[in-house]
């Protein structure tokens, strides 16, 4: 059996409401053909561009076997190349992030500029024109502040998401923050069950003590599920209006999401005891009590924009088996470290949720892979948000696969 006849065949066995069935989590074909048809396709997020802050600065993620590389030029604009040579391929910068003046290869030293323009390449014949190896460009998109880079020849449409959700997170200006702290870790876990896991919060009574002092468990201002949310969302929303910062759900379809909602009562971000984890707040904000806006984008990243720090989470597969999660917190540029926060206060929480949640997800690919696995039902309530994910998935793996595959329209159904 073909690679695309096995992906067709188990995307037809998918039933809407239910969980994926077992091998689309870890199979090796259907991990490369995401990789065409996701990965390789679609807006992914790299970075805040805070993190390439002056001309030079760079940093490098992996994508299956892409290294990309992001820099800000000399004119201040942030560009994405393949870190590849165009000699013989050797990698360009290899280390994760650094700050050089130009991009020179170590292999052979071939010397580009900033905008990918090869500028040296010794021993080369009287013919040889540096014009035509130029690095390969990478798409780059701005979204108030948030990086997104996308490998296809021409990329899906992101005016409508960059329209939608900039009023939301335009106030916490992200390009006016600093990385006070990053985490790494690499999940032995699908990449899909990291996104799942993130997608509902079912599990959190159960497992995130700590997340829930801060985090209300409802998802939409309309949640029954806690009988005082209602009256705790009019309440802050009116308080929202007041202030000029747009809080309903957005309209992002199966693709993205964006919502402010408030925390608990009497909290003003997410630490242990709910007090402020950040002295100055970001942007030009001056009220505490925001709550936090929440924004996802398919198919690798979740936010959080607080009034006094902003969290990015970026998901990356290494593999069908394991998933790189990288976690980011951001504070005001101007904030001073041990004056105006305490890393270890400002991290905590969401260190010890994530280390909670990569045993949730490391467990539930163990068990996904056992010959007793069938797919089981989602919750319509605590779960809805993963059922627009695998309809996003299994619509877009689906619009890969050659006409008249067996599976295609069963699974963009």
């Amino acid at each position: 059996m073909s690679a695309i006849e096995k992906v067709s065949e188990l995307m037809a066995q998918y039933r809407a409401g239910l969980s994926l069935p077992g091998p689309l989590y870890y199979d090796a074909d259907v991990y490369e053909m995401e990789m065409k048809a996701v990965f390789g396709t679609q807006w992914l997020f790299a970075c805040n561009e805070c993190e390439v802050k002056e001309p030079g600065d760079y940093l490098t993620l992996e994508i299956g076997r892409n290294s990309i590389i992001i820099v800000r030029d000399d004119n201040g604009e942030v560009q994405a190349w393949h870190n590849t040579c165009r000699h013989r391929g050797s990698r360009i910068c290899q280390e994760h992030k650094g700050t050089v003046g130009r991009l020179v290869c170590p292999y052979h030293q071939w010397t580009y500029d900033l905008d990918g323009k090869l500028l040296a390449a010794t021993q080369m014949p009287d013919d040889f024109d540096p014009k035509r190896y130029s690095l390969k460009p990478v798409h780059v998109a701005n979204v108030a502040g948030l990086v997104y880079i996308c490998l296809a020849e021409v990329p899906p449409d992101l005016d409508h998401f960059k329209r939608t959700v900039t009023p939301y997170i335009a106030p916490h200006q992200p390009a006016r923050t600093k990385v006070a702290f990053e985490s790494v870790l690499i999940e032995k876990a699908n990449w899909k069950l990291v996104i799942e896991n993130n997608r509902e919060c079912y599990h959190c009574a159960g497992n995130h003590p700590e997340l829930l002092v801060s985090l209300v468990e409802a998802a939409l201002p309309s949640d029954t599920r806690t009988h005082w949310f209602g009256d705790l969302m009019k309440r802050k929303g009116e308080e929202w209006d007041a202030l000029g910062l747009p809080h309903q759900p957005v309209n992002g379809g199966i693709e993205f999401r964006c919502i402010r909602l408030p925390f608990n009562e009497g909290v003003t971000s997410m630490t242990m005891d709910g007090k402020p984890a950040c002295k100055k707040l970001v942007g030009d904000l001056t009220e505490r009590d925001l709550g936090s806006v929440r924004m996802f984008h398919v198919p690798n990243n979740w936010n959080h924009f607080l009034s006094d720090h902003i969290i990015h989470f970026r998901v990356l597969p290494r593999g069908p088996m394991e998933t790189e999660v990288r976690t980011t917190w951001l504070v005001h540029e101007d904030a001073i470290e041990g004056w105006d926060y305490d890393v270890n206060r400002l991290a905590e929480v969401w260190q010890v949720t994530n280390q909670q949640d990569q045993v949730l997800a490391e467990q539930n690919f163990l068990g996904v892979q056992s010959d007793a696995y069938e797919p089981g039902p989602y919750s319509p309530t605590g779960e809805f948000m993963i059922l627009d994910f695998n309809r996003w998935y299994t619509t877009t793996m689906a619009a890969h696969l050659p006409p008249g595959a067996s599976g295609l329209r069963v699974a963009a159904e």
